[in-house]
C-alpha cells in the first residue's frame, strides 16, 4: 500500500484538507457576519470549534501541498497517529458543534420570529451546513490516514 488515496500526502488528501478549510471558513463566516450569535452558548461553540479548525486545516493544506508538489510522501508512523488523533478529535467537536447548532437553530425558528428573524436564522442554519461538510470531510480524512497506519 505505498499510496493510498486520501491519506497524508496524497493529492486526495490535499483536496480534502483544502475543502474542509473551505467550509470551516465559510462556517464561522456565516455565523460570524452578526454580533448576535453570542446570545447562545452553542452558536459561541461552533466559532470557537471552527477557529481551531480553520488553522489545523490550513497547517495541513501546507503539508500536503508541500508533499504533492515535492513528491516527498511523509510516512512516519508518530506524526501519522498525530494527525489522526488530531482529525479525529476536532471532528467530534465539529460534529458536536454542528449539531448543536442546528437545534438550537431549529428552536428559535419554532419559538418565533421574536427570537431569531429569519433572514438571521437562515445564515446560522448555513453556518450549521457547512460545519457537517467540514466534519464529513475531517473524518475522512482521519479514516484514510488510519487506514494506512497498519501497512507503515
Amino acid at each position: 500500500m505505498d499510496e493510498l488515496p486520501g491519506s497524508l500526502g496524497t493529492s486526495a488528501s490535499l483536496a480534502l484538507r483544502f475543502g474542509q478549510t473551505i467550509f470551516s471558513t465559510a462556517s464561522l463566516l456565516f455565523m460570524c457576519l452578526d454580533i448576535q450569535f453570542y446570545s447562545y452558548t452553542a452558536f459561541c461553540y461552533l466559532v470557537t470549534v471552527m477557529g481551531l479548525v480553520v488553522p489545523w486545516g490550513m497547517t495541513l493544506v501546507i503539508v500536503d501541498a508541500y508533499s504533492v508538489f515535492v513528491k516527498c510522501l511523509p510516512r512516519q508512523p508518530r506524526i501519522l497517529i498525530i494527525i489522526i488523533l488530531g482529525d479525529l478529535a476536532l471532528s467530534y467537536l465539529s460534529l458536536a458543534a454542528a449539531c448543536s447548532t442546528a437545534s438550537t437553530t431549529n428552536f428559535l425558528l419554532d419559538s418565533g420570529k421574536s427570537y431569531c428573524p429569519a433572514k438571521l436564522c437562515t445564515r446560522y442554519q448555513l453556518s450549521a451546513a457547512m460545519a457537517f461538510l467540514s466534519w464529513f470531510l475531517s473524518l475522512g480524512s482521519a479514516l484514510f490516514n488510519l487506514w494506512l497506519l497498519p501497512s507503515l
